[in-house]
């Protein structure tokens, strides 16, 4: 009465096999579709501002590009 050989487990496989094969497999596409899926953030290049000297008698007003464009808002 001999068993056949599929049923004895072999003594010298390792755990690898078709189920845990497909979950990791299943896995990895998971992780990769994810990835895509994250937006990458880009760094931020930091805009060199001048700064100006504060006037000594106060006021401070300046004709900025900012400025010249709210006057042409309001207008008419």
């Amino acid at each position: 009465m001999n068993k056949s050989p599929r049923n004895q487990p072999d003594e010298g496989r390792t755990g690898l096999n078709r189920r845990t094969l497909f979950a990791g497999a299943s896995t990895v596409g998971a992780l990769a579709a994810a990835a895509t899926l994250i937006p990458r953030v880009a760094p931020e290049e930091v805009a060199a501002v001048e700064s100006k000297v504060a006037p000594t008698k106060g006021g401070g007003y300046s004709l900025s590009d900012h400025v010249k464009q709210y006057y042409q808002t309001t207008r008419l």
